[in-house]
């Protein structure tokens, strides 16, 4: 590989490193919890907002529904998903200095996420 191939190769990786790299939680910076669920399982990411501006992950779950789990209603499986990542990520989210965001797809759940 020559030199100039060599330096396009390393550009690309560190722009790839930097979007996908798992970060440190720092309280300072703004954090984000994404949740989401299916029919058969439940999964959620932990984001912080780097200097950069861009969105880092910190910490992911995922986990199988059990055969009682599959049968609550959509909305139960939807507020499930946010308390089982504010449980799993309380020792992260107590010592962040601001309000933190929680991004869920499903509408019926806004009321609670305003009260």
């Amino acid at each position: 590989m020559n030199r100039k191939a060599g330096e396009s190769v390393r550009g690309v990786e560190k722009k790839v490193y930097a979007r996908t790299s798992v970060s440190s939680a720092r309280f300072r910076q703004k954090m984000r919890m994404e949740v989401d669920m299916s029919d058969y399982a439940m999964e959620g990411m932990l984001s912080m907002e780097g200097k950069d501006r861009l969105w880092r992950l910190v910490a992911f779950l995922s986990k199988s529904l059990n055969e009682t789990e599959r049968n609550y209603e959509i909305y139960d499986k939807e507020m499930l998903v946010i308390i089982w990542g504010l449980e799993s990520w309380r020792h992260l989210l107590e010592g962040v200095q601001s309000k933190f965001d929680i991004w869920t797809d499903h509408k019926n759940l806004e009321y609670f996420m305003k009260a």
